[in-house]
């Protein structure tokens, strides 16, 4: 895949969790193209052959492995990480989980269960769900960051000002990240892919797929950046309008309980349609509908709405 890499990270230098105590996987210098071997965010606990017995005995002290740590010369403190998604190289198997305790909607839907996914990993085809159901795929890791400047072992499983699980969907080929740099270093690390996710990930997890990432690791001197920001290299609907959407919304005085509305609501409207049992509709729109927030200025309440492609079943 990568004929101009400078460096392979493999699968088995991963670590779980941010520690600027960590010795670095490798050392390299500003402008170096690496390929990563990415884990799924299972850690390889779910294959092709798990059944939903397998989600109820994760171990989550494996979840969200990243790749790494890299240690990019002459990076420093108050500098940005440029990093230029170069492509991916995905392995078309993935899964899309309800973890009990864990999603938008945990309270509603507390019992585990599985989707598996099987797709064609130089095509892309959109990668079939049940009987009807088509899932536009666009790969992408979901987890990228660098180190904290706080000493210690930091969980990898939320977002933080340096990166980490921001589960960005546009995070994707050609574009460029920039990401604050907080030690010596950077100390980067990557992982947790997708072959596709919706803006939200309500569930709480996507199209989990192990894959490889190609990078170029560069520095922008004295950026003082705040915190990560990106450009995309162009439109980045994924070509999922050309049959419309159904909509649905949440509208009051919080933007949290107004997304688990419009979430709600979309889940019984796909239920109900396509008489599916509602966990899968609920994994269904974890992998492909948007969360938006439509409207935040007129108080006391606020819309937020939730956008599901109608081409996944048309």
């Amino acid at each position: 895949m990568c004929k101009a890499c400078d460096y392979t990270i493999h699968g088995r230098q991963h670590h779980f969790g941010w520690d600027n105590s960590l010795e670095p996987a490798l050392r390299v210098a500003p402008g170096s193209t690496i390929e990563f071997e990415c884990r799924d965010s299972s850690a390889g606990q779910l294959t092709p052959e798990s059944t939903v017995e397998s989600v109820a005995t994760l171990d989550f002290s494996k979840i969200n492995p990243v790749s790494g740590p890299i240690f990019v010369e002459g990076a420093e403190p108050g500098d940005a990480l440029k990093v230029t998604i170069e492509g991916f190289k995905p392995s078309g198997f993935g899964w899309t989980a309800n973890i009990p305790g864990f999603g938008l909607l945990a309270d509603q839907f507390t019992e585990p269960a599985l989707t598996l996914w099987s797709y064609d990993p130089t095509s892309l085809e959109p990668a079939a769900f049940g009987a009807h159901g088509r899932v536009p795929l666009k790969p992408f890791a979901g987890t990228i960051g660098n180190a904290l400047a706080e000493p210690g072992h930091h969980s990898v499983v939320p977002p933080r000002r340096v990166g980490g699980n921001l589960d960005i969907r546009d995070l994707a080929a050609g574009t460029e990240l920039y990401l604050p740099v907080e030690v010596a270093g950077a100390l980067f690390s990557v992982g947790d892919t997708h072959a596709a996710q919706g803006d939200g990930e309500v569930c709480g997890t996507a199209i989990e797929s192990p894959m490889n990432a190609v990078l170029t690791l560069d520095l922008v001197k004295g950026a003082k950046l705040a915190m990560p920001r990106f450009t995309t290299p162009g439109p980045v609907t994924r070509h999922l309008d050309a049959k419309g959407y159904e909509v649905t919304t949440g509208v009051g005085p919080d933007l949290m309980t107004g997304a688990r509305q419009a979430v709600a609501d979309m889940v019984e409207l796909l239920a109900g349609r396509y008489n599916m049992n509602p966990v899968d509709a609920y994994m269904l729109v974890s992998t492909c509908g948007d969360l938006r927030i439509s409207e935040i200025v007129d108080m006391p309440n606020w819309v937020v709405s939730f956008y599901f492609p109608r081409v996944v079943f048309e």
